[in-house]
């Protein structure tokens, strides 16, 4: 139907019950109709994960005008795919992941499993955004984010995103922030990432922690310098992994 409102696919990987995904729901709700499947658990980390070795189980936790909540015992990604394939009546006009308490720029995509949704989204064919904001705390402040969250998922319904391509979007833990910088991905890495946890005597146990190593920190065009100035910061990352610049060099070789 020609009058029907957007259709949004909301989830993330903090879990159904986190303070993100539910103000997510509200900046969003005055844009279309919402669908939310959502792990019923943290699934932190789980990048682009899926379930393979035993099955999933979802069900309906609320439903409203406008506004259907589910919560699956599956990943992420396995979210995404369950909700194409049982509870969407029709291909959704938005995929949303978020918003996620923590980092998400740099190469903290790759671990990601807000963006592990996005990136499910974009594999679909559908225009999809990532929404993190810099804090881990359960009862962080997302309202100022808020505004910008809603202008960005209007534009991106209303103009679309390429093939391919996402919007990996990181707020500043700030009051006020002080615009949008398009930025780029931050080069750096994760650097001692393991701290030795002895358990029972086997030291042998170790808790995943780390530091990371900005190696482009002067450069003002990357997401890093955006979010440590007060800028929103927007990536648009694209799920093509082909090293374009080598092929002919690889042609070459054989």
């Amino acid at each position: 139907m020609k009058n029907q409102r957007p259709l949004i696919l909301i989830s993330n990987d903090d879990g159904i019950i986190a303070k993100g995904i539910g103000e997510l729901i509200k900046f969003l709700r005055p844009l279309g109709e919402i669908v939310v499947m959502a792990p019923d658990a943290p699934r932190s980390g789980s990048a682009c994960a899926l379930t393979v070795t035993e099955p999933i189980h979802y069900r309906l936790v609320r439903k409203d005008v406008g506004l259907t909540v589910y919560k699956c015992s599956g990943t992420p990604t396995d979210c995404v795919k369950l909700a194409f394939h049982t509870v969407l009546d029709r291909k959704p006009d938005l995929v949303v992941g978020g918003i996620n308490h923590g980092d998400n720029s740099s190469v903290n995509l790759h671990y990601s499993g807000t963006m592990g949704v996005v990136i499910e989204g974009c594999l679909k064919g559908v225009p999809s955004i990532g929404f993190s904001l810099c804090s881990h705390e359960p009862n962080a402040d997302f309202e100022p984010a808020g505004p910008y969250i809603r202008e960005i998922a209007r534009l991106v319904l209303e103009k679309g995103l390429p093939p391919l391509t996402c919007l990996n979007v990181n707020f500043p833990d700030a009051k006020e922030l002080k615009g949008v910088k398009i930025c780029e991905q931050t080069k750096g890495q994760w650097m001692n990432e393991w701290e030795n946890f002895a358990h029972r005597g086997d030291a042998h146990y170790y808790w995943l922690t780390g530091e990371f190593e900005n190696n482009d920190a002067e450069n003002e065009k990357n997401d890093h310098w955006a979010l440590d100035n007060g800028y929103v910061a927007i990536t648009p990352t694209t799920v093509d992994a082909t090293a374009y610049g080598l092929i002919d060099e690889l042609k070459t070789w054989f």
